[in-house]
């Protein structure tokens, strides 16, 4: 089987968001070839290289959504001004004037859509096009439509310049010549199953190959990117304007239902993403969960380490992940500041992850001022305000109850490390996807205590605290009952342990990616001639697997079995039994 996998600032890069567990799949699947369609954020990025690829990897393509476009500026004749100007108006409107996303203005964004591509691969110069004065001045028209919010009639010509280059680079994969035709280098018309990794500009090479090719997509999401495009925005951590905003989002709404309507199978990474989803217009019929798949052997000592190694230090209480707002550190020194009053011995330690050691998606990557900046800072001169350094006598060096440290420091060289650090792993987020960090813990056999944010609670399931978040004195409580309790801890370590390894590592990941991929082949094949690099047909180059209608496993026989076939051959008559019969 050939598969297209989508992905949008990650794999294959050295860096980025989903690249590790896109390579745990690659390689796991090792009896699949793998062609990687990869969509690159920054300059940075692609400076950094890619990452060792296995074998299974025949193809590797690549093209930026940042910079200034390449290609033809040639400006349109007066025919393809006029098909421009149509269906870049559908897709203005519809991101212009509100509606569901089973009515009239998601068809119109769909037909905009592929009215665009099918443009940029009659003519090119889509991107020139996206930049020119027509595009401003037909998104001022659909901004000023009847029924627009107030912020779209708000928007002045600068809102409108930055919405129309937004909206290039967004839409560049649909002027890429990734789809082929046939021939030496077919593109994305010669694979089986595209698998976008995300729902943005990733899924769009799945939307165009399902619209030309009837390639089945799936797409699978572990960070909504809808939901990181909301909490990115929302924040005003971009600089642009309410006008910009507010459009941008609703046509990142739109691209994310076309692409849960189109696409065959969706697979959320938990119950959080999949609520997100269902809101987006997701049928529920073709979502199906699929955990992260996370590596448990690099935790194994410390989560098989019996008795002593769940204990830890039991005077200690380790926080893991990286130090920006959402993470609410503040809350977390609060609480801990009540942790002291009664337990005066406590400590907390602080452990900053960085970013090529962890898996989760982060919206802030994407471009501009990482919004953590300062946060950290702001952290340490709070714990310094709260817990001054203590010192037994007048000799002797004052000691600070809290402190700062990074994996890979001596003492704590690895993530393993970080967490035998201490007796319970505390997460204080306020806003949480999936809760890598926790599940790590886990994976560790460490007793845990979390905020109810995002997964927490489908992760946890039972074998953790959970307490509201921005909440220190609940967080507090929590945290002294099992300081205090270390059968307790030894317990709920032991369970979230078992339940880690029965739905969270990369095996299990891998085996239901397999049954998908096959089951998308199996409902919908991909009919095509296979011919060979002189331009002949190519017998037999098709697995049998794909003229298989419904489920199929080894031994089985192929769906709607006839009724003769059932009831095995037909009894042997004899000649003379034959007339007797006639007669």
């Amino acid at each position: 089987m050939r598969v297209g996998l989508l992905t949008e600032g990650g794999y294959p890069y050295a860096t980025g968001e989903a690249r590790v567990w896109c390579d745990r799949l690659v390689r796991g699947l090792d009896p699949h070839d793998f062609e990687i369609y990869a969509l690159s954020r920054d300059a940075r990025q692609e400076a950094a290289g890619w990452a060792e690829l296995p074998g299974q990897v025949r193809r590797v393509r690549t093209a930026p959504l940042w910079g200034e476009p390449a290609g033809r500026r040639r400006p349109y004749g007066r025919r393809q001004r006029r098909r421009f100007t149509e269906h870049f108006g559908d897709l203005a409107v519809a991101i212009s004037v509100p509606g569901g996303p089973d009515g009239a203005q998601a068809d119109r964004f769909a037909s905009g859509l592929h009215g665009l591509a099918d443009l940029a691969r009659d003519g090119g110069g889509l991107s020139a096009a996206l930049r020119s004065e027509d595009a401003v001045r037909t998104l001022e028209r659909a901004c000023h439509t009847p029924g627009a919010p107030r912020a779209a009639h708000r928007a002045r010509v600068t809102d409108l310049l930055a919405v129309t280059e937004a909206l290039e680079r967004a839409l560049r994969p649909l002027s890429l010549d990734w789809y082929g035709g046939g021939g030496r280098d077919p593109g994305l018309s010669g694979v089986d199953v595209c698998h976008a990794t995300s729902g943005g500009a990733a899924a769009l090479p799945g939307l165009l190959a399902k619209r030309r090719f009837g390639t089945p997509l799936l797409v699978t999401e572990y960070g909504v990117r809808l939901r990181e495009h909301y909490l990115w925005c929302t924040a005003g951590r971009d600089g642009r304007s309410g006008p910009v905003r507010a459009l941008l989002a609703a046509f990142q709404g739109r691209l994310a239902a076309e692409a849960y309507a189109q696409a065959a199978l969706i697979t959320p990474g938990n119950t959080h993403a999949r609520r997100w989803q269902e809101r987006c217009g997701a049928s529920p019929e073709r979502l199906r969960t699929v955990y992260p798949g996370m590596d448990a052997a690099c935790f194994a000592e410390v989560g098989e380490g019996g008795a002593a190694a769940v204990g830890g230090d039991d005077r200690t209480l380790v926080w893991v992940g990286r130090l920006e707002p959402a993470k609410d550190i503040v809350a977390l020194l609060h609480a801990f500041a009540e942790v002291r009053r009664w337990h005066p011995d406590a400590r907390l330690r602080v452990i900053e992850t960085r970013p090529e050691t962890r898996y989760e998606t982060r919206p802030e990557s994407r471009s501009g001022a990482d919004p953590a900046d300062g946060y950290p800072a702001h952290c340490r001169a709070l714990a310094a305000h709260l817990f001054p350094d203590e010192a037994a006598d007048a000799h002797t060096p004052g000691d600070n109850p809290v402190s700062f440290e990074h994996v890979g420091d001596p003492e704590v060289p690895t993530l393993a490390d970080a967490y035998a650090a201490g007796a319970v792993v505390v997460l204080s987020s306020v806003v949480e996807g999936f809760p890598v960090g926790l599940v790590e813990a886990m994976f560790c056999g460490r007793a845990t205590v979390s905020t109810d944010a995002g997964a927490v609670c489908e992760a946890i399931g039972g074998t953790g605290l959970v307490v509201p978040p921005r909440n220190p004195r609940a967080l507090a409580d929590a945290c002294l009952a099992l300081l205090r309790d270390p059968e307790r801890r030894a317990r709920l370590g032991a369970a979230a342990r078992a339940r880690a390894l029965e739905l969270f590592t990369a095996e299990q990941n891998v085996v239901a990616f397999r049954g998908i991929y096959l089951e998308l082949m199996s409902h919908c094949p991909v009919r095509r001639e296979e011919v060979g690099a002189d331009g002949a047909p190519l017998p037999f180059a098709r697995p049998a697997e794909a003229h298989i209608p419904g489920h199929w496993t080894a031994g089985q026989r192929p769906a709607h079995t006839p009724g003769w076939a059932e009831a095995g051959p037909p009894p042997h008559r004899t000649l003379a039994a034959l007339s007797e019969e006639g007669a």
